[in-house]
């Protein structure tokens, strides 16, 4: 079903009253009775590592205190794992609830988001949700987005280095307004697109441009209370992009001084900005609280992809070094942001709905962001469209639904592609190289059990090539030559000696 279709027909389910509210038979909930259905915020980080909440356990100079309250309030995931270690690719995985190399959108180059794509906020409306986008967007065109580009029916200048000069009358086109979000204020740094104020006064039906010299955290958070208090007396979905700890690397001396101590001042940035972002969420629940809709709001926390590491975490200066190491660590787990092993795609996760969610519950069955979308749809009491490859997850987390969410799961990016069934985890890399893990030893990926199970090899070698041959962009699982970054990562993480070649 593309989305010319889903908008028609959804339409029409909504007009005919199919809509049901009562029991939460759909939730996993089935004594709980609710008047309207509930709220959903998700908040997305951007470059987070699975170390960087104090809940996690395993670094001790993280103070996330609000965020680790949403987790003994509720669910946290051992195993949450994002569709790409890349920013783009998992924004698209996410916001629709597919695998985004189904529809092309493999790395950032294929950005933009294709208008033929349907997001959570479009399937959401039908159940009369008002949809609200703040942050950091990055699904529409960008300088490199030349595929786009040689689809446009006017040529798209270019710089004399071959980058795009987008016209803005072609990138507004991509703007979260036309993705079915009602409300917006996107944005990274200092400028904003915006159709309402931080005090939340309405803005140009359309947007309007905002400059604002204000810390880049501090206006985010203010934009999703300004929005959740517009929106409190409807049901309404929240898609909250903090752009942090992503470099460039920012704070106030408030957040810095949190984290006193010898550190790299990297680290002590990326604590900084994480600490912004648990301000911001202890806020939204208190304004939650305060409407009187705490307990009929679904929060997730997760991040886009695993810390960069730039291999050995190096402390280079933040003012000559704009996109060195961001300062966030993926302790316990291997490798960095880029690379399929768990560094890269394996991401804290934390779900709260109080009332409904086990407070306190560890879930160590692996869940993927694509759930987002597919809980989302179930939470508002709609029918789940057949093209989502997610999972309502609120069944396995109260107990109604036994087994494992997900009896497979895959990836792929660049040469890379991966696939993790049970605890055993298959990885190839082009033509080069292959791994066996298993997840569920103290060694997870740090011995590889390729030569020792050939069985298993080839079963999920078999699997991982059925999903890839259901992609676009390329179809079937990636050979050839690897990238140098890829080289890198692999040989300095795993220990191989891959080449470019």
């Amino acid at each position: 079903m593309n989305r010319r279709e889903f908008l028609t027909v959804s339409t029409g389910l909504a007009v005919c009253g199919m809509l049901n509210f009562g029991r939460r038979s759909v939730y996993g909930a089935s004594d709980a009775v609710v008047s309207k259905p509930p709220n959903i915020i998700v908040v997305f980080t951007d470059d987070m590592g699975y170390a960087d909440l104090g809940v996690q356990g395993q670094l001790d100079d993280i103070k996330t205190p609000h965020i680790d309250q949403m987790a003994r309030e509720g669910v946290r995931f051992t195993d949450g794992y994002i569709t790409a270690p890349q920013c783009s690719p998992s924004r698209a995985g996410l916001i629709t609830g597919r695998y985004q190399q189904r529809f092309g959108f493999g790395h950032i180059p294929d950005t933009p988001l294709s208008r033929d794509e349907v997001t959570i906020a479009q399937y959401l409306k039908p159940a009369g949700y008002t949809s609200g986008m703040v942050g950091k967007w990055h699904l529409d065109p960008t300088i490199i987005s030349h595929s786009w580009a040689e689809r446009q029916e006017e040529e798209v200048p270019k710089r004399p280095n071959g980058t795009l000069i987008v016209p803005f009358q072609l990138e507004r086109k991509y703007y979260p307004q036309e993705f079915g979000f009602d409300e917006y204020y996107m944005g990274e740094m200092r400028r904003y697109w915006a159709n309402y104020d931080l005090e939340g006064n309405d803005l140009a039906a359309d947007g309007e441009e905002i400059m604002d010299d204000t810390y880049r955290l501090e206006i985010q958070t203010d934009a999703a209370l300004a929005f959740i208090k517009r929106n409190h007396n409807t049901p309404f979905f929240l898609y909250l992009n903090y752009f942090a700890p992503h470099t460039p690397l920012e704070a106030t001396e408030e957040y810095l001084e949190r984290h006193p101590g010898d550190m790299p001042t990297r680290r002590r940035y990326a604590l900084a900005m994480t600490s912004a972002m648990d301000d911001g969420i202890g806020k939204i629940m208190e304004v939650l609280q305060q409407n009187g809709i705490d307990e009929n709001t679904l929060i997730i926390f997760t991040s886009d992809n695993g810390a960069p590491l730039k291999l050995s975490m190096v402390d280079s200066p933040i003012d000559t070094d704009p996109g060195g190491w961001d300062g966030s660590r993926n302790d316990p787990l291997v490798g960095e942001k880029g690379m399929l092993t768990e560094g890269g795609i394996r991401v804290p996760y934390v779900a709260r709905w109080k009332g409904v969610l086990p407070e306190g519950l560890v879930y160590k069955e692996p869940v993927s962001s694509l759930d987002i979308a597919a809980t989302a749809v179930a939470v508002a009491g709609l029918e789940k469209p057949s093209v989502l490859d997610g999972v309502n997850l609120i069944p396995y987390l109260t107990g109604d639904a036994t087994g494992a969410p997900h009896e497979t799961l895959f990836w792929r990016f660049w040469t890379q592609s991966a696939v993790r069934k049970g605890n055993w985890k298959y990885i190839t890399v082009g033509d080069q190289a292959e791994f066996l893990f298993d997840l569920g030893t103290d060694e997870h990926e740090k011995v590889n059990l390729l030569e020792a199970h050939p069985e298993i090899v080839a079963e999920l070698r078999q699997e991982l090539e059925a999903w890839a041959n259901t992609l676009q962009n390329p179809v079937g699982v990636p050979t050839g030559s690897l990238n140098p970054q890829e080289v890198g990562w692999y040989n300095h993480h795993l220990g191989t000696s891959l080449s470019n070649h």
